[in-house]
């Protein structure tokens, strides 16, 4: 892969010393300079940039000369420096299209010119689907995300939303107009979260409507913001970097409560709030307990760097063969566990068993050489009891299993 090259134009040596140092300390991407519009039109023709930095005003070329040259020219994302705005120049420079434009005050606006373009990549794999009966507001909308390098679904009412949403699984915002036909923009987000947590997907809500009380009633039904129209510029793009940013962040909470920091499985805890709830007791469930075997001798042996290389290695190949269907978690250590609603332990059993011929043929690649690792498993169906009998006899069917030699499912 490719480093993104990033382009400053900036006739300032401190200016241009400082942003390109961030960038590289931050994003590690490579940073060209052009003093001057002249030089940056030579850099222009001999590289393909992801984003362009711009001053505003150069010693060769004013009032945003470079910017329409790059946007028009070049197609490439402009990001404009300014000492000075006035309004008008405001209005202007906006209607050109650019990311955005940050004003040359302090050390921050740096910093946020390198949050902004590590944003924007990220943005390039990032859906949003848009909703509002009005085609004019649904296109306002989508060409100002795609200045954000953003995916732009729309659809023209709650209705036809809903209908995107069950196609598209992959969106991860939502912005929703209040007044549309059929399905109204609190009724959309009302069913939106029945199906998606916060951490799924991120809402905004826009209205043009003078109720005061419309925002909050937005926000407590689920919406993780709301903004008024007619809204400017850049309060749109920072309500939406807000969003995502605070979406990030749950989803990198939820992945440390849920995730183990070592393999990615699922942990203890998320396979027991699957599995072990009110509305999972009913209905046809087995379980697996796999534990590998002679894992201590691997790490006396080799170390416990290669043990968790083995470990890893097994994870992934146990989601790669289960993880579609059912639910993987790493109980702790070299024990695992697989969850196969609607199986019965015999169809179970026969599944493991044969990821268990397979991985044992397929020895693990480790900084020690190629290991050939093994494991033992008991499998157990739930019959009217608690998930925690379950495994308590998933338990002794697996140490049945090592008693046996090791290597092999035993299931009940």
């Amino acid at each position: 892969m490719s480093i993104l090259r990033i382009l400053i134009v900036e006739d300032s040596s401190t200016v241009s010393k400082i942003l390109t140092h961030l960038i590289v300390q931050d994003l590690g991407y490579q940073v060209d300079v052009a003093p001057d519009m002249s030089s940056a039109l030579v850099l222009l023709e001999q590289h393909q940039y992801f984003v362009v930095v711009a001053d505003l005003n150069l010693p060769d070329a004013s009032s945003g000369d470079i910017v329409r040259l790059v946007l028009s020219s070049y197609k490439t994302p402009c990001i404009v420096l300014t000492s000075n705005l006035d309004a008008h120049q405001r209005r202007e420079i906006l209607k050109l299209g650019i990311v955005d434009y940050i004003p040359k005050d302090n050390r921050y606006s740096y910093q946020y010119v390198v949050k902004l373009i590590d944003r924007l990549y990220r943005n390039q794999h990032v859906k949003v689907l848009v909703a509002d009966d009005s085609v004019v507001s649904r296109k306002f909308v989508r060409m100002l995300l795609e200045h954000h390098l953003f995916q732009v679904l729309e659809a023209k009412d709650g209705e036809e939303a809903l209908a995107v949403l069950e196609q598209e699984s992959d969106i991860q915002l939502l912005i929703t107009d209040y007044n549309m036909p059929k399905i109204d923009g609190v009724e959309l987000i009302l069913r939106v979260r029945e199906k998606y947590n916060r951490e799924d997907i991120a809402i905004i809500g826009l209205s043009n409507d003078n109720d005061e009380s419309l925002s909050a009633k937005f926000i407590k039904n689920g919406a993780d913001d709301f903004l008024q129209k007619p809204f400017v510029h850049e309060e749109f793009h920072c309500r939406v970097l807000n969003t995502l940013d605070s979406l990030d962040m749950m989803r990198n909470l939820w992945t440390k409560a849920n995730r183990d920091y070592l393999t990615q499985s699922y942990t203890r805890r998320y396979f027991f709030s699957q599995h072990n709830s009110k509305e999972t007791e009913s209905g046809l469930l087995s379980v697996a307990l796999l534990d590998l075997d002679f894992f201590k001798k691997i790490n006396d042996t080799h170390g416990h760097d290669v043990g968790d290389q083995v470990l890893i290695e097994f994870a992934l190949r146990l989601e790669n063969a289960f993880a579609a269907n059912f639910t993987v978690a790493r109980f702790g250590g070299e024990e695992f566990v697989i969850a196969f609603k609607g199986l019965d332990s015999t169809k179970a059993s026969t599944l493991v068993d044969k990821f268990r011929e397979q991985s044992t043929t397929t020895p693990i690649s480790t900084s020690a050489g190629d290991l050939e690792v093994s494991f033992s498993c008991g499998v157990s169906t739930r019959n009217n009891e608690t998930l925690d009998h379950a495994l308590q006899r998933a338990d002794e069917l697996l140490y049945q299993a090592k008693a046996a030699g090791r290597n092999q499912v035993i299931s009940q």
